[in-house]
């Protein structure tokens, strides 16, 4: 997960920029990958930004903000998704007397499928 210079909409005080998360994807099905993650916009929806990571702000790819890195292969392109830890890069720049949320790496689980989130 990588803070990007992709400034996130002002809401009351809180502001900052959007964390992402980069999948490697290989590169003969990157289409294929946006056309299924387009179908689930209440979830990750569909990614941000596919290519170069400077374009967005990372300057070393080899060195996430939160979690581990992901090795990059020769076929393989970088794609990024908005990701669910923006709020605590947002509560890193404002800094409010309190603010609940999880840790990076440990997702919320629940009985919905798949379907319950698409569009189509």
């Amino acid at each position: 997960m990588h803070i990007t210079n992709i400034e996130c909409s002002p809401a009351g005080m809180f502001h900052g920029p959007m964390v992402v998360s980069m999948r490697p994807i290989p590169k003969e099905i990157v289409v294929r990958a946006v056309q299924v993650t387009s179908r689930f916009p209440q979830v990750h929806g569909v990614p941000v930004h596919i290519g170069d990571p400077e374009d967005i702000g990372i300057k070393d790819i080899s060195k996430p903000d939160f979690g581990d890195m992901s090795t990059i292969y020769n076929n393989e392109v970088p794609v990024f998704w908005a990701c669910g830890v923006t709020p605590q890069a947002v509560a890193m720049k404002v800094r409010p007397d309190v603010m609940i949320t999880y840790a990076p790496g440990h997702m919320f689980i629940s009985d919905k499928k798949d379907e319950d989130y698409s569009v189509l």
